[in-house]
């Protein structure tokens, strides 16, 4: 079991801009819930400037409160994204947010994830189909981290995951995904685990809300953002075979439709 969240920036084009300008910080969750949640991550800012920021999901839920200035907070439950996700911050304001394990949010939806992915519903339009967001009257962006956190531990823990064999192994699946850079074909993975393809799919878009093709092809192309974004710049032509893509212009082409900008400008930009 990991005792620290994970320290890699994956999915965040700019890190280091955003740890500039802005208060950003992982804690983990309770023991207890970290079966199903990441991490929990933290957001405060005082800007003189609008800043914009952009992500590339991972195959994760969120669930997020966030207060601006002196506003009202608000939550909402935002599915798998599937499009590069841009936000603007201005002024001050504060974040809470829970990443899910992929798979991580099931045992609390208990319906297909599929039903959320691409979707960001405020938990005041849930309330009704979704009882657990009905107990939330706010606080999750009050108070110091470590306040923040507890808070958080006792939503989820009041939200009452129910424990499931089955997405527990799927959980397990995806990080197998994550963290072997070898898994590049579904119907290869799906045999090594001794399921049908067919089989594997269905478990996916039911307890991730993607498929294992996209699960595979977002972690590969996080590690083409990584290296890109890691110092001197790689063989392009071999990581793309390293990765799966039929050849460096299929990796270009991908790279570039889900970032808006080629792997060589991004590395660039951050130069």
């Amino acid at each position: 079991m990991r005792h620290q969240p994970r320290g890699d920036s994956r999915g965040i084009l700019d890190p280091g801009r955003l740890r500039r300008q802005v208060r950003f910080r992982r804690h983990l969750p309770a023991p207890a819930l970290r079966p199903w949640v990441e991490h929990y991550w933290l957001v405060d800012w005082d800007l003189s400037e609008p800043l914009e920021q952009h992500v590339v999901p991972h195959p994760a839920v969120n669930v997020v409160f966030q207060r601006d200035g002196d506003g009202p907070e608000r939550g909402e439950v935002a599915g798998v994204g599937l499009a590069l996700f841009s936000i603007t911050l201005a002024g001050t304001g504060r974040v809470s947010g829970v990443q899910f394990r992929p798979g991580g949010f099931h045992p609390y939806w208990r319906g297909s994830v599929a039903e959320l992915t691409g979707r960001r519903w405020p938990l005041a339009d849930l309330a009704g189909r979704w009882p657990p967001a009905r107990d939330h009257t706010g606080g999750a962006c009050d108070g110091t981290d470590a306040e923040r956190c507890r808070l958080l531990d006792s939503l989820l823990t009041g939200w009452g995951p129910e424990a499931d064999p089955v997405t527990d192994e799927v959980i397990r699946l995806v990080e197998e995904i994550r963290t072997d850079r070898t898994v590049l074909r579904v119907d290869a993975f799906a045999r090594r685990h001794g399921l049908s393809t067919r089989r594997l799919q269905r478990l996916f878009l039911s307890r991730v809300g993607v498929g294992p093709k996209w699960v595979i092809r977002r972690y590969r192309l996080q590690e083409a953002i990584e290296q890109a974004a890691g110092g001197p710049p790689p063989d392009w032509a071999r990581l793309a075979v390293d990765l799966g893509y039929s050849d460096q212009a299929h990796l270009v082409r991908e790279f570039t439709a889900v970032t808006g900008t080629s792997p060589g400008a991004y590395a660039r930009s951050l130069a």
